[in-house]
């Protein structure tokens, strides 16, 4: 049996770790071999002035079991790039899985693969998935057929655990977790709208607004774009 193979999608103005935290669990996860697709060879530059290099350019990539896109602000311009839409839609066609973190749901959405699915993303973006027929749903995993999203940034952790015991069984996913010690123990419960105080949420609403609002203006204009309705 050949390896299992992920493609995952990286672009400027990324989030660095919506990419990484799901990178470093794939990197270990039993006969799979991962790929960092970008449109060419260069690196790109992620929303934290990090550098990232991809393995290979779009079109390089063999066929890919799983497919991943991570999100951040340069997802704005993701959701009308016809040809990463095409690559995705595309590819996310023939895959077995076809998952994203954060608001890379978005660029699948842009893509037409979750008309009809229920899908995870950051929380100041749901309403950006309603254009594209997805059913927002507020949980940090969301598993929907073959359709695999998480939410927020650092939810990718917990998103990538779930495909692996997914693929291989709840035991080989505690190890790994074991293994990287992943126990969150965070310092503040403001981790989520649903138990920060109700000040912070308005301050980080405030400070996203324009953003989603362009995300929801983007959404909207794709959807018109394609004929799609708003509900699939």
């Amino acid at each position: 049996m050949g390896k299992f193979q992920i493609g995952m999608l990286i672009f400027p103005d990324m989030t660095n770790l919506d990419f990484a935290a799901p990178l470093e669990v794939f990197a270990r996860m039993p006969n799979t071999e991962v790929h960092i697709l970008a449109k060419d060879r260069s690196a790109i530059k992620t929303d934290a002035g990090s550098f990232v290099p991809p393995t290979m350019a779009i079109g390089e990539e063999p066929p890919l079991n799983l497919i991943f896109v991570g999100g951040g602000p340069g997802i704005n311009a993701l959701l009308e790039d016809e040809e990463i839409l095409r690559f995705v839609a595309e590819t996310g066609l023939k895959a077995d899985w076809i998952t994203s973190v954060c608001t890379g749901a978005l660029v699948l959405g842009a893509a037409g693969l979750l008309r009809g699915y229920k899908a995870a993303t950051h929380w100041t973006a749901m309403e950006a998935l309603r254009p594209f027929g997805a059913e927002p749903t507020d949980k940090r995993v969301v598993v929907d057929r073959n359709r695999i999203t998480g939410g927020g940034v650092t939810a990718g952790m917990d998103f990538a655990l779930t495909i692996v015991a997914l693929l291989h069984g709840d035991a080989v996913a505690q190890s790994m977790q074991l293994a990287m010690e992943y126990d969150p123990e965070p310092p503040f419960q403001s981790g989520s709208p649903k138990i920060a105080p109700a000040a912070i949420v308005e301050r980080v609403r405030a400070g996203a607004a324009a953003l989603t609002a362009d995300r929801i203006a983007i959404a909207e204009r794709v959807a018109r774009k394609n004929g799609w309705p708003s509900e699939p």
